[in-house]
């Protein structure tokens, strides 16, 4: 047992093989056999391969959406389908981040009251139209993705991409509350925070090098205005945050490969 660079206690080296079911077991719903013990011990120290798990519902959802382009639908359709499988293999936790952190961000009028809202299972106008919004700038986007060349590296790339700021968020934002799924995960390390962007930085710059500016600038704008607004309105991040920040990446990662590739 050691202790890593925030002060936390931590099991092991920078990276095990562990990590990776345990990183799938966490965000996706697959059926995966994880050694409860070892993850226990590791806790935040596995995030570095929660941008590793992005690949399972992106390559999935390229797939689905490819089948539905080769059966002749169009591509709105085909894209709708691909978000499909996404959401079922990711049992739509991000979305429901997304719709959480809209309903107490905007719906609280002070910090304990936004948390309050956010911690409870309701929906309300601003967590629906989130939604509404996430899914059809989403669909819009893979619309214009999926036919042409490179849609299946920008699927890819975007999968990887979009988890890194729950791991950054994790790192170097403190927790809003004292309960909850970020909290019960631990304090990401920052070495562990440097590994998963440096993963999914080597991929982007191997399989879409024209896109990785783009990528930096608009990725890192979105991140900076949620972390930004989540720090102003309730302090910190929470999971429901982390959730969001994956939304917003993936929005805006879809976004630069839809104006570079359409």
């Amino acid at each position: 047992m050691t202790k890593d660079d925030t002060g936390h206690r931590s099991v092991g080296p920078l990276a095990a093989a562990q990590d990776i079911p345990a990183a799938i077991g966490l965000l996706t719903r697959l059926p995966i056999r994880v050694d409860t013990k070892m993850a226990m011990q590791r806790g935040a120290r596995a995030a570095w391969a929660w941008p590793l798990v992005g690949l399972i519902p992106a390559i999935l959802s390229a797939m689905v959406g490819f089948a539905a382009l080769a059966c002749g639908t169009p591509a709105l359709w085909a894209a709708a389908l691909a978000l499909v499988a996404q959401v079922m293999v990711t049992g739509a936790m991000h979305e429901d981040g997304l719709a959480d952190t809209a309903d107490g961000l905007w719906g609280g009028a002070t910090k304990t009251r936004r948390l309050e809202i956010m911690k409870d299972s309701r929906i309300g106008a601003y967590g629906v139209i989130a939604l509404v919004l996430s899914l059809l700038l989403r669909a819009t986007a893979l619309a214009a993705v999926l036919p042409t060349y490179g849609a299946f590296w920008a699927i890819v790339v975007t999968g990887l991409v979009s988890r890194v700021p729950m791991v950054w968020m994790m790192a170097f934002m403190k927790n809003a509350r004292d309960g909850g799924l970020s909290k019960s995960v631990g304090q990401v390390p920052h070495n562990t925070a440097f590994l998963a962007l440096g993963i999914s930085a080597l991929a982007a710059l191997f399989l879409t090098p024209y896109a990785v500016v783009a990528l930096v600038f608009w990725i890192g704008l979105a991140v900076i205005l949620l972390a930004f607004i989540a720090k102003q309105k309730i302090g910190g991040q929470t999971g429901d945050i982390l959730g969001a920040s994956q939304q917003v990446t993936e929005i805006a990662s879809l976004a630069v490969f839809a104006a570079l590739l359409a």
